[in-house]
């Protein structure tokens, strides 16, 4: 297998649960990893000049556009690259963070990353999505259908008209539970979740390294 692809979204550094749970993967996982870290160094949100790109030949490109192509080729050809991914994407605001929207704006590309007539260039390929959030948003809690991140990733990444990869989610959750004295009761579950999605994350790197 060629290398893991890991991408990063958590605003918080070293404080953010949901890089805290994708090292316990790293730890387990026995590969070479190219790691992007959004939050450190994001890429540009798709722009007109990027969109026309897509379709203008190479020589006809004005500099505006020549730079988007090089920006999106860069990341296109990393994420075709890999044999495997991990994605670390918190929930902000009910949704996914902006700097991961942005990328995968530039990299779902119709013709090269998927394609309307047939499965994609990375169809099949293990993906391992962490999605922390602060409260629980699971059958049956107060919050119930407002996950606004694991739903659509799991379509973008995963369905077979577009990513088309083999994704498996795992959702640690409740995670301000130790911060907000309103979820104190809520404690143990949190604990539990982390548990669950550490030794989970660690179990995922050893089969798929293996595979």
């Amino acid at each position: 297998m060629s290398y893991l692809l890991h991408i990063d979204s958590s605003s918080l550094g070293e404080g953010s649960v949901s890089r805290q749970v994708a090292q316990s993967f790293r730890h387990a996982w026995s590969g070479e990893v190219v790691h992007r870290d959004l939050a450190a160094a994001p890429v540009p949100h798709l722009s007109s000049a990027g969109i026309a790109a897509r379709t203008v030949e190479p020589a006809r490109r004005t500099p505006d556009q020549a730079e988007a192509a090089k920006v999106q080729d860069e990341l296109i050809e990393e994420f075709l690259g890999a044999g495997a991914y991990l994605f670390t994407v918190p929930m902000y605001n009910l949704t996914m963070p902006s700097v991961f929207k942005a990328w995968l704006d530039q990299i779902v590309v119709d013709g090269r990353t998927f394609s309307h007539s047939g499965p994609s260039r990375a169809a099949g390929r293990p993906a391992v999505l962490i999605s922390t959030r602060g409260g629980g948003y699971g059958p049956g809690s107060p919050r119930e259908g407002y996950d606004y991140v694991v739903p659509a990733l799991e379509a973008i990444l995963g369905h077979e008209d577009l990513l088309g990869l083999d994704v498996t989610t795992v959702v640690p959750e409740l995670t301000m539970a130790p911060h907000a004295p309103a979820l104190a009761s809520l404690l143990p579950k949190h604990e539990a979740s982390m548990t669950r999605a550490h030794e989970r994350v660690r179990e995922l790197a050893t089969t798929i390294a293996a595979a």
